[in-house]
């Protein structure tokens, strides 16, 4: 099986990315730009904290203290200073929940933090691979249904958030084709025009989520760094 062995900047997609990685980066970075990273950066840039649930776990997690406190970010931009969500997802907590059993060192990466984020691993990395894994979105996921999720479908907004980070952790060593290439992607693109005209952005904003897109374009507004720490995203 070929890997990325030998370079110091590494990106690999979904569940199979963070397995990929997850044993040969002292950090994995988990991107998912609409919505979960950007959801846990508002909770945690405000000194709250998110427990990410697995989705097959989503049955039975807690309910947070205020019901209308979702996974958009736009409903969390009021939450109070210590307050802990559980928040579930197919993509963003589920890579977060296995990427925390590898042993590697786990942050959660947007586009809001992404500088942040990338100096962050760079520390806490001390010379070892960082990985980046953009989370991708699942093909048959249906929020109002139960049951198991699709493949992987690759997702643009999560490529541009990986780039992203990606384009600030270039100078600390060699990077992958893969990770160069997000890199690249993310310094000619639009990122509002991306956002807004992806598939993803596309369904939120037709669902009247606007504002959720609009909150995910951010770039580098945030010094928020979630690291996972007991099953727990907070500050780093």
């Amino acid at each position: 099986m070929f890997g990325q062995e030998g370079c110091r900047l590494r990106l690999e997609w979904g569940a199979e990315g963070v397995a990929a990685l997850g044993e040969q980066c002292a950090v994995l970075v988990i991107v998912d730009v609409l919505s979960f990273s950007t959801a846990v950066d508002v909770v945690v840039a405000r000194g709250g904290a998110v427990r990410p649930v697995r989705w097959s776990q989503r049955e039975t997690a807690a309910r947070p203290a205020d019901p209308s406190w979702t996974l958009r970010p736009s409903s969390l931009v009021s939450v109070p200073a210590g307050a802990e969500l559980e928040l579930a997802s197919a993509n963003g907590a589920t890579l977060c929940s296995s990427a925390g059993a590898t042993g590697a060192v786990v942050l959660a990466g947007c586009l809001r933090n992404a500088r942040a984020v990338a100096a962050a691993a760079r520390e806490l990395a001390a010379g070892g691979p960082v990985g980046v894994v953009p989370a991708g979105e699942r093909w048959g996921v249906n929020l109002a249904e139960h049951g198991d999720v699709g493949p992987l479908r690759p997702a643009v907004e999560d490529l541009l958030g990986a780039g992203a980070i990606m384009s600030s952790l270039l100078g600390y060593g060699s990077a992958s084709v893969e990770a160069a290439l997000a890199a690249e992607t993310y310094a000619w693109a639009s990122v509002e025009d991306v956002l807004a005209g992806c598939v993803s952005g596309r369904e939120l904003i037709s669902a009247g989520h606007a504002g959720d897109v609009a909150l995910a374009s951010q770039v580098n507004v945030s010094a928020a760094v979630p690291r996972l720490t007991d099953g727990v995203l907070r500050a780093a």
